[in-house]
């Protein structure tokens, strides 16, 4: 046993250290110190073997933390829970997540490249390998999220006992549902990690989470004795399913079916992505020969696109938009019912503007626009060399920046008429210029993403012929992008305030984006090898 974790270990760290001197290589400025024969280099090798056995240490205990942290902590802070309530609403919120997350984040069906080299490529004997990682997997999830409820928990009220039973209910949950999917394995039916959800289903799941939040909020929990029964339910569950996991024999025909899915072969993964990628795309395009345009020149070339892509881009506003609308009216309607909670939400509209950031980041299709432009217009038109004029760029720049801030208005301006709306419900604002600032806010910060996606992709262009992302810069912004819309939840402005500040931003951001794209992409608006 202790020879294939040693195995596992080095084959897992191998491939670790060539993606760590891969990466710094990407990395603008930087990748001038790490020359192309920088993967048979012994010293680099050992600095990134360091990185690799510091990152395994980290994450042990980094991600763990920022799950209780983003996922319980922060809210305990935001409802105003006491102390006494602390091992309540933690128990309400971890159970029902960790449930979740032992069905769709299990170490034992989740596909890895390690796991493929061993099993399928080296032939290493599947039942060993997996249950030997497995353990060891649970062994680093117990000891990661032990240490983060006692780092929380304690200094929130709760016993060390409450937090210790947390983390062994976490890794009961993950073994208990293990059967399951084994048994699902050898009816020939789909594992749950790999089952493709419809929107319903998604829209469900979302609704079912933020309702565990909601209902919180006006102080309703679901009771610890409950929280107990459940727990000790996946305990006892756990002890069963342990001998069927040792006694499993089909670990070698179950990996397979795990580790083909995602890794066809070494050598043709990204072809199949590739493929993959190309054909989800080509689902979205309409076939109608029939689609056409009076128009003339960019605007010609614009509008067969928009048409030809207006599931992919519309489509997906329009859900967006009627999810907005009804998360909207139910909080109206709670504000209309329940005189007491719409006070509470008065005063978190009021000072908590700036968590629509992270709202607005979310349901941009900024990303998706720039991809379809890729894959289905630039990828071929890019090319022809007045395709790449200045004035050609700034032309169709501006023509596909009104087009996708119109896509992203929709679910924004009824975001905006609606928080305006609830605000008013809830109680009012002392000043009437407020609402028309949230409304006007709103529709800044969709179109301050609509410029910022399209502007990136312009000076950076990130895919290569293959369709893959191949710049590093444009992967740190995006990534940069991210964490600054995240940190927003927890800033506390006042909405007039913010407002204002949102679209003063927006309009210097626009005109500055204009000004680089026509300066600088006629050199960065290309295809990269």
């Amino acid at each position: 046993m202790l020879k294939t974790l040693w195995i596992s270990f080095k084959l897992k760290n191998t491939y670790r250290v060539n993606s760590i001197l891969h990466a710094f290589r990407q990395i603008p400025l930087v990748k001038k110190l790490f020359p192309p024969d920088v993967y048979s280099m012994a010293g680099f090798k050992v600095f990134a073997y360091v990185i690799s056995i510091l990152w395994a240490f980290f994450s042990m205990f980094a991600f763990k933390i920022a799950y209780l942290f983003f996922c319980v902590v922060i809210w305990c802070g935001m409802f105003e829970i006491s102390r006494a309530d602390t091992p309540r609403f933690f128990m309400h919120l971890l159970v029902p997540l960790t449930i979740l997350g032992a069905f769709i984040n299990n170490y034992m069906f989740t596909p890895e490249k390690h796991k493929y080299y061993a099993m399928i490529q080296l032939g290493m004997e599947a039942k060993k390998y997996t249950l030997v990682n497995y353990f060891f997997s649970i062994l680093r999830h117990f000891i990661g999220f032990a240490a983060a409820a006692l780092l929380f928990g304690l200094d929130h009220g709760m016993k060390a006992w409450h937090c210790l039973l947390l983390a062994v209910f976490g890794v009961c949950a993950k073994t208990a549902v293990c059967p399951l999917e084994m048994l699902r394995f050898k009816k020939g039916k789909k594992l749950a990690t790999k089952v493709k959800l419809n929107v319903a289903s998604l829209i469900l799941g979302v609704v079912g989470i933020v309702g565990l939040y909601a209902i919180a909020v006006f102080g309703y929990m679901i009771p610890l004795y409950v929280s107990y029964g459940i727990i000790a339910a996946f305990i006892v569950g756990a002890v069963i399913a342990l001998p069927y996991i040792i006694r499993f024999k089909d670990y070698r025909a179950l990996n397979k079916e795990i580790l083909n899915a995602e890794f066809v072969s070494q050598m043709d993964i990204k072809a199949a992505q590739r493929q993959n990628f190309r054909k989800n795309t080509q689902k979205n395009i309409s076939a109608d020969t029939g689609i056409t345009s009076d128009k003339s020149g960019f605007e010609y070339l614009n509008e067969l696109f928009v048409k030809r892509h207006k599931k992919i881009l519309w489509g997906s506003s329009v859900k967006i938009t009627v999810v907005l609308a009804l998360l909207l009216t139910v909080m109206c309607a709670v504000c209309i019912f329940m005189p007491k909670e719409a006070a509470e939400l008065n005063n978190l509209i009021s000072r908590s503007l700036p968590y629509f950031v992270f709202v607005m980041y979310a349901v941009n299709r900024g990303m998706q626009f720039t991809q379809a432009l890729f894959v289905n217009c630039d990828h071929s038109l890019l090319t022809y060399p007045f395709y790449k004029q200045p004035k050609s760029i700034l032309t169709l720049f501006r023509i596909r920046l009104r087009e996708i801030i119109k896509v992203n208005l929709l679910p924004a301006a009824v975001g905006g008429i609606g928080l305006a709306l609830l605000l008013f419900i809830s109680g009012g604002s002392d000043n009437p210029v407020t609402y028309g600032v949230i409304f006007v806010s709103m529709c800044a910060l969709s179109i301050f993403f609509s410029v910022h996606y399209l502007t990136i992709y312009y000076l950076l262009q990130p895919y290569n012929a293959g369709t893959e992302v191949k710049n590093g810069t444009y992967r740190i912004i995006t990534t940069v992008t991210y964490l600054v819309c995240y940190w927003m939840i927890y800033v506390k402005v006042p909405a007039l305030l913010f407002g204002v500040l949102t679209i003063v931003f927006c309009v210097l951001y626009i005109a500055a984006a204009c000004l680089l794209v026509y300066k600088f992409a006629p050199k960065t608006f290309r295809i990269h090898s």
